[in-house]
This record gives structure tokens, sequence and C-alpha cells, in this order.
């Protein structure tokens, strides 16, 4: 195991994507975790899905922070893909962490404006790399996603295997955003460690996600779509499994050291965060359903089966998602496990109780 090399305590930190799903959790969680710390958090609360809950978020992390007289919290509304913002921000903070979050998501929405995704995956994340190098940095964390292996046919996925087959533009921006943090880790020598997550899922998410998307259409009465008649597998990772991965990353920056021919060898890693444990759709279903009547967002008498459509597989959609851990396993001694319905259990809980059902 890679013991911590690096101390989090007396660090001014950055957290792009602050107000997003992964970003708000983990902010919540360092805040409550960690002592002597300032965290920046950036966001632009874009409107690609209901700002309202992002703006609950920041209210959690503002709850956390309150309590605390050794944690600095600021919130920054600005854009990782306006430069002179960027650059501004890294001057006036000489940030020891960058944890990059910010990203357009979702693989169907970047078939229908990749405008969104250029910008903000790659124009984005390009501008962090230069901040980066300009005004050094302990170590660069970003998120990368599941999405980069395309529709490999070896599972589980594992971070050895070529990933040059992207069948989303939404993966191509995560694959190129890993190519581009090599080649900076390369040339300036910063330490940098990509993570790509698998289908991550909890309370406070994404209403794009399906869980979520599931759940508000049946509480409305409508159908909801069931992508390859059901036949689809994926890796879902319950939230606080990721930000587990994510702090435990955080402290463990790739080592800079030269090579046989003095040269600077890239401090550079990628990780798996996933659960290891594919299930099938229809099963998910069956046990989001349960969790729902369970929690009384929806009645016990409810006809799911005349809610459910039954439809061909979308493009961008792959067949199974599968993480092999063994690295992150290996360097951290952790490994997602958090079990689905758990997960299913504390998202309905917190459903009913945000939207007052």
């Amino acid at each position: 195991m890679i013991h911590p090399n690096l101390e989090t305590e007396n660090k001014t930190i950055l957290v792009t994507g602050a107000a997003g799903f992964i970003g708000a959790a983990l902010v919540t969680k360092f805040i409550k975790n960690t002592e002597k710390v300032t965290v920046i958090g950036l966001d632009n609360l874009s409107d690609y899905y209901d700002v309202s809950l992002k703006e609950h978020r920041l209210r959690e992390i503002e709850k956390a922070a309150g309590g605390k007289t050794d944690v600095k919290w600021i919130f920054i509304k600005s854009n990782v893909a306006d430069k002179e913002s960027v650059e501004k921000l890294f001057s006036e903070y000489r940030f020891d962490i960058v944890v990059n979050l910010a990203a357009q998501a979702g693989v169907r929405y970047s078939s229908l404006n990749p405008d969104a995704y250029i910008e903000s995956n790659i124009i984005g994340f390009y501008n962090l790399l230069e901040a980066c190098r300009h005004h050094p940095v302990e170590h660069l964390v970003f998120a990368s996603s599941s999405s980069v292996y395309g529709a490999n046919k070896k599972i589980p996925y594992s971070v050895d295997d070529k990933v040059d087959n992207p069948v989303s533009l939404y993966a191509a921006t995560k694959k190129s955003d890993e190519l581009l943090a090599h080649a900076y880790s390369k040339l300036y020598n910063i330490p940098s460690t990509g993570l790509r997550f698998f289908t991550v899922y909890g309370p406070a998410g994404r209403p794009d996600m399906a869980y979520f998307g599931f759940t508000d259409k049946l509480r409305s009465g409508e159908k909801i779509k069931i992508f390859n008649y059901g036949d689809l597998k994926r890796d879902f990772t319950y939230i606080d499994d990721i930000v587990e991965g994510i702090l435990r990353v955080i402290q463990r920056a790739p080592e800079r050291k030269n090579g046989e021919d003095g040269l600077p060898v890239p401090p550079y890693r990628i990780y798996n965060i996933g659960n290891s444990k594919p299930e099938n759709l229809l099963e998910f279903i069956t046990v989001l359903q349960e969790e729902l009547i369970k929690a009384g967002v929806l009645p016990g008498n409810y006809d799911f089966e005349s809610h459910k459509e039954l439809v061909p597989m979308q493009p961008g959609d792959v067949p199974i998602t599968f993480a092999d851990t063994t690295e992150l396993e290996a360097d951290t001694g952790f490994r997602p496990d958090t079990p689905l319905r758990e997960g299913l259990k504390r998202f309905a809980e917190w459903y009913k109780d945000y939207y007052k059902v």
C-alpha cells in the first residue's frame, strides 16, 4: 500500500464543480473531517439540470462549515472555461491541491450539445492544467469516467486496457483529459491522478441519472424507458464510496522521480472507482421500486408494469460496465462495497424528505 505522503491540514484546496453531485459531497466530508484547511469551491451553476438542487447542496456545505472555526470555505461562481478567471484565482490563492470535478456530464446529451462538452471538458481542463503549470501544485486530481472503456469486450475493465475507441463524445473528452494530464505531468512534473468513476448514485444526485429520472417519472405517472430492453448491466457506485476513494487518493500524490535516462518519469496515475459488481438494469429497477414504496415515495399498490417501456439501445450506450479496482485497493487499502439496496434506500429516504412527498 502507498502510505499517505501529502497532508491536507494547513493547505489551500480548490474543488471545481463544487455544487455538483460529487463535488458537494466531497467538500462536505472534507470540511467535516479535516482541521485547519481552506477550501475554495468553484462552479458556474449551469442550468443543465435544476439549479435549485445545486443551491441546496451549497447550503449543506455552508451548514457543515458553519460549525468549524478552523475551516475556511469560500464559494466562487465562475467557469473553468474562462481562462482569465482561472489564472486570477490561482494567482490569488496559490493552491496546494486541485480537485477538478467540473465537467459537462451525460453520455446521451453529448450528441445533442457537443459545444458544452468541448468548452467544459476540454478547454476548461486545459485552463486548469496551464494554471497548475504556472502555479505549481502538490497534487492535481481529476475526474475521468468509465465511459472511456467504450464497448470493450474484456471485463472487468482494467486501467491497463486500451481505451482508444470511445463510443460517445463525452467519453472522447474524458479520454482527452487523461492524455492532456499525462503530457503536462511529463513536461512540467505535475503530480496528477485521474479517477474513472463508475455510475455514481445516491442522495442529492443528478436528476439526469436513471435512478433519479425513473423516480421522477414514476411519481408523476409517466412511463420509464428501459433501454436495450433491459439487457444492460451497470457497476453502480454509491456516492460515499466515491468520496472516500477521492480522499484517499488526494493524500497519495504520485512521486516525482527521474528515470534511467535522467529525465522525469511522469508522476501520473489512473484508478477505477467502482463497486465491482454489475447489476442488471431490470433487477436494479425492482430494488428501486421496492425502496421507493418502503420510503413512502410511491404507494404500496403502484402498478409498475404499466409504467415500463422496453426500448432499443441508445447511441453512445454500452451493454455493461464493470470496474477492476485492484490498483485502487493495493495503493489505498480501499474498495467500494456499499450494497445497491442500502444505497437506493438512502436515496429514497432523501428524495422523500427533499421533495416533501
